[in-house]
């Protein structure tokens, strides 16, 4: 029997930080992701120090790696066309939650 859940996603590779930063800094919105990763990535390597768990820079870079992934979807939908300006507020539709 494993201690881990079946579940359990393998850790990151080792250089996966770093390759990914040299991704985000080629992107075109680099001067908004590489500022909020390096934030990212300073916050989960001070809580990694402090509960002694890689957690939090796994988590890091899944995040990251799930956005950069997700980039290209995002730009096909804002090019296609489609006015958000009128949206419908979640509380006006659900009611405020308690």
């Amino acid at each position: 029997m494993s201690a881990q859940p079946e579940e359990a996603l393998a850790p990151p590779a080792p250089a996966a930080a770093a390759q990914l930063l040299a991704q985000l800094r080629s992107d075109r919105r680099a001067d908004s992701w590489v500022p909020a990763f390096e934030r990212d990535w300073a916050n989960a390597l001070e809580d990694s120090r402090r509960t002694y768990s890689l957690t939090p820079v796994h988590d890091v870079i899944r995040t990251w790696q799930l956005r950069i992934a997700a980039a290209p979807a995002v730009d096909a939908y804002m090019d296609s066309g489609r006015d958000e300006s009128g949206f419908v507020d979640q509380n006006d539709v659900l009611g405020a939650r308690p």
